[in-house]
């Protein structure tokens, strides 16, 4: 997929330390952990032989930045050649941490993934709840207050719970490893009639649990799967293509902080194979739960010594019928979609099926001797 460097930079450019993934095209080739400057995209591989390491080191920025690396060109000539911007990260995600997404979820489970009877279910739901959750803090004794209300009527939902309760919903979106980048396909599965692209700030996060920088995610969500049952919530989650990160991950230095983080707007953009187009936008400081709660719950009782990535959630559930008199937006092979975020930059991916795209085969296995090939494991 073609694209001008300066639609999937950031607004101020190169200003801040961009890091990210290319496949080295030198013999033998490979992924290349890269640093992007203006005045190229330099390959780190020798100082940083995986992402994981990067972000691992003492001081990832300095590291970034004092290592002059290898020239591969300018980042208008590798767009090609972009990975998603992590390797031997887990990939995790927390879910309703937005009071509409939370909303969306019970709308799925209310209606049982049928998405002709959403917006009936959507005037029943608020007429039951009775009240604004985005209001609510989780685990606080309003939200157990509501709680207790619900359950007496029998409303009582795993959505609520992880909505309005103590504990994030966090969870494994993908292995590691199996992230797309920019401009490759996304995938939906071919038995799903009612999925959307979920925009996200995506949290990079050592192995001692700090926030070291951020990137933005494409968390796919098959809503027809997913409605049928909680349960089915790897399902709906987990196939081929279905995660897309990028386009570079943006540490934190003087330039961006966590607080950049916490006030973030994340632009959607979807456009058809039949003109259809849909603009949407997510505000984070409307989160219910601050990024460092949710890094906290992911990792209070885990480790990931190679550490991780965390999407944050999506304030975006598209409802807008696709074709007049439809039952809301779903995906069509060959959708464009579009996430920009001003500090982060743009993320597109093209949607197909899980089963036309390329299966995943280049590993954690195959990554160590990709890298041993080329000495640049110590």
């Amino acid at each position: 997929m073609a694209g001008l460097s300066s639609e999937i930079l950031p607004e101020d450019g190169t200003a801040g330390t961009l890091v990210g993934r290319v496949w080295h095209r030198g013999k033998p080739g490979g992924p290349s952990v890269v640093a992007v400057r203006a005045d190229g995209v330099f390959d780190i591989t020798t100082v940083a032989p995986t992402m994981a390491d990067l972000c691992n080191a003492p001081d990832p920025v300095a590291l970034a930045r004092s290592t002059r690396g290898e020239r591969l060109g300018a980042l208008q000539d590798l767009i090609g050649d972009l990975l998603a911007p992590i390797d031997l990260q887990a990939i995790k995600a927390a879910g309703v941490t937005f009071a509409i997404s939370l909303l969306e979820r019970l709308i799925e489970e209310h209606a049982k993934g049928d998405p002709a009877r959403a917006e009936t279910v959507r005037g029943e739901l608020n007429s039951i709840i009775g009240a604004d959750v985005s209001t609510i803090k989780p685990g606080s004794p309003e939200a157990e207050a509501l709680k207790k209300s619900l359950l007496a009527r029998g409303a009582w939902s795993p959505y609520l719970e992880v909505g309005i309760g103590p504990y994030a919903e966090v969870f494994t979106k993908a292995p590691a490893m199996a992230a797309v980048g920019y401009g490759a396909e996304i995938g939906i599965r071919p038995d799903s009639d009612w999925n959307n692209p979920e925009p996200e700030v995506t949290l990079v996060v050592n192995a001692k649990g700090a926030i070291v920088g951020a990137t933005l995610g494409n968390d796919v969500n098959l809503r027809d799967i997913e409605g049928r049952s909680a349960l089915l919530l790897g399902i709906a989650k987990d196939n081929n293509a279905s995660c897309a990160l990028g386009p570079f991950v943006r540490l934190f230095d003087d330039t961006f902080t966590l607080d950049d983080v916490r006030t973030a707007k994340v632009e959607l953009e979807v456009t058809g194979p039949d003109q259809f187009r849909l603009r949407g936008q997510s505000d984070l400081s409307k989160i219910s739960r601050d990024p460092t709660d949710l890094v906290a719950q992911a990792m209070k009782t885990h480790q990931y010594p190679d550490g991780m990535v965390l999407m944050t959630g999506t304030l975006f559930a598209p409802s807008e019928p696709r074709k007049p008199g439809g039952t809301g937006f779903t995906h069509m092979v060959g959708d464009l979609v579009s996430i920009r975020s001003p500090k982060l930059g743009t993320l597109t991916n093209k949607v197909n099926h899980c089963d036309k795209i390329p299966p995943w085969t280049f590993g954690i296995a195959a990554l160590m001797r990709n890298l041993a090939a080329r000495g640049l494991l110590r």
